[in-house]
C-alpha cells in the first residue's frame, strides 16, 4: 500500500461511526443519557494481560468488565500475590494464568485469543515476539518499544506468525478526539493552519521505571509526549516533514540523571502547518489547541482519562463522556470479529512512525539541528 493509500485509509477508518452534527457546538445543559444497546449475543474474544500494573489494574481490567464483545481471560504476572487477588476478583481459572517462564505455554490455550502487552517499554519486544510465536494476536501498549529496529521485528513477528498487531492508541477512539478529526477533514473552519500540543504531569516515586532510560527509553516524551506527536499526526492528517527541539532544564539533577525533565519540539508539516510541542514530568499541562482560518478548537483535559473537555470558536462541545479502554476494546474486537483484522489506525506501522518521530525529536535536541524527516 503506498503512503497516500495508507493515510486515507488511516482517515477513513479513524472517521468512521463519527455521526456528529452541529448540535455538538450547543452549550451544555443536561447530560444526554445513550440509548440502552441491545444485548449482545455474539462470540466474545477472549483477552489476556500481559503485566498487571496500575495501567492494567485501573484501566484495561475495569474497561473488560464493560464491553460486551470481549472479556478478560487470563493474566500474565511475575508476582503470585496479584494472581491469586486477580483470579478471586475476575474468576480467572488457574488454567489462564501464567507467570513470565511459562508464559509460552499460553499457545495451547483456546481461551485466549488476543495478548495485551502492559509492560514497561524495554520488555514489549520479547513479549510481542513470543505471543506472536505463540499464534496469539498482540495488542501493546504505546510506545511500541525503544527504538526502530525493535518495532520492525515486532512487526516482522507478526507478519511471520500471521497474527495482528496493534497498539493501544485509545484517543482514536474517543468522541471529542473523533469530532475534532471531523471538523479537520470537513474544513469546518478551513485549514488547519497551527497547532499547540502539551502533555506534562509531575511526577511521583523518584525510583520506578519510567525514570530508568533502559527501561523506558526516554522520559516525559516517550511516555505522555507520544499522544502530542498523536495528536499533531491525527489533527492534519499529514505526516511532518521535519522537527527541531530543545531540552528543558534539569531542576532536579537526583531524580533526572537518566532521562530529561522536558522537552519542546517544533514540527513542520505540510502547507506550512506549524505545530509545537511540549512534554514535562515537571509541569502539569494538558491541551491540545488548534488555529484554524476561521476560528479554533480546543481540547483541555485533551489526552488523560479526562473528562475529556473542549470548546470551539463557536461554543463549548457537548460530547458523550466514555470509559477510554472499554470504547477501545469494544471497537477493536467488534472490528476483528468481523473482518479477522484490527482498525488500520492502530496497527504496528501506526507505532513505528511514531517510533521514528520520538527517535527524531531526541536527535534534534542532542544535535541542535533541524532533522529532515521527508
Amino acid at each position: 500500500m503506498s503512503e497516500n493509500q495508507s493515510r486515507r485509509s488511516f482517515l477513513q477508518n479513524l472517521g468512521v461511526g463519527l455521526g456528529t452534527t452541529a448540535a455538538a457546538f450547543t452549550v451544555p445543559s443536561l447530560v444526554s443519557i445513550p440509548e440502552p444497546k441491545p444485548k449482545y449475543e455474539g462470540k466474545k474474544l477472549g483477552i489476556a494481560l500481559v503485566g498487571l500494573g496500575s495501567y492494567a489494574k485501573n484501566q484495561l481490567a475495569v474497561g473488560l468488565e464493560q464491553t460486551p464483545n470481549c472479556y478478560l481471560a487470563g493474566i500474565v504476572t511475575g508476582t503470585p500475590s496479584k494472581a491469586e487477588e486477580w483470579m478471586k476478583k475476575y474468576n480467572i481459572p488457574k488454567k489462564n494464568v501464567y507467570n513470565y517462564q511459562t508464559f509460552d505455554q499460553i499457545a495451547d490455550n483456546k481461551d485466549i485469543d488476543i495478548v495485551y502487552v502492559v509492560l514497561p517499554n524495554s520488555m514489549h519486544p520479547e513479549f510481542v515476539i513470543r505471543a506472536a510465536k505463540a499464534g496469539k494476536h498482540v495488542m501493546c501498549e504505546k510506545p511500541m518499544a525503544n527504538s526502530v529496529k525493535e518495532c520492525e521485528d515486532m512487526i516482522k513477528a507478526c507478519k511471520d506468525a500471521g497474527v495482528q498487531l496493534g497498539v493501544g492508541y485509545r484517543m482514536h477512539f474517543e468522541p471529542f478526539t473523533k469530532e475534532i478529526i471531523r471538523m479537520s477533514r470537513e474544513k469546518v473552519f478551513g485549514e488547519v493552519k497551527f497547532i499547540n500540543s502539551n502533555f506534562g504531569f509531575t511526577i511521583g516515586d523518584p525510583t520506578q521505571w519510567r525514570l530508568k532510560k533502559a527501561m523506558a527509553g526516554g522520559g516525559p516524551l516517550m511516555d505522555v509526549g507520544v499522544y502530542c506527536v498523536q495528536g499533531a499526526r491525527y489533527v492534519t492528517g499529514k505526516e511532518p516533514l521535519a522537527v527541531t527541539a530543545q531540552f528543558g532544564p534539569i531542576t532536579d539533577p537526583s531524580r533526572f540523571k537518566d532521562v530529561e525533565e522536558s522537552l519542546s519540539w517544533q514540527f513542520d508539516f505540510p502547507d506550512a502547518v506549524t505545530v509545537n510541542g511540549f512534554t514535562s514530568y515537571k509541569t502539569n499541562i494538558e491541551q491540545l489547541y488548534i488555529t484554524y482560518e476561521k476560528g479554533f478548537v480546543q481540547l483541555s483535559p485533551a489526552y488523560s482519562y479526562g473528562p475529556i473537555k473542549g470548546r470551539t470558536s463557536k461554543g463549548e462541545l457537548n460530547l458523550p463522556i466514555v470509559h477510554h479502554q472499554a470504547n477501545m476494546l469494544e471497537a477493536i474486537a467488534r472490528e476483528f470479529l468481523e473482518t479477522k483484522m484490527f482498525p488500520s489506525h492502530i496497527s504496528g506501522e501506526e507505532g513505528l512512525k511514531d517510533m521514528k518521530y520520538l527517535t527524531a525529536i531526541y536527535e534534534a535536541a542532542q544535535t541542535g539541528k533541524r532533522i529532515q524527516l521527508a
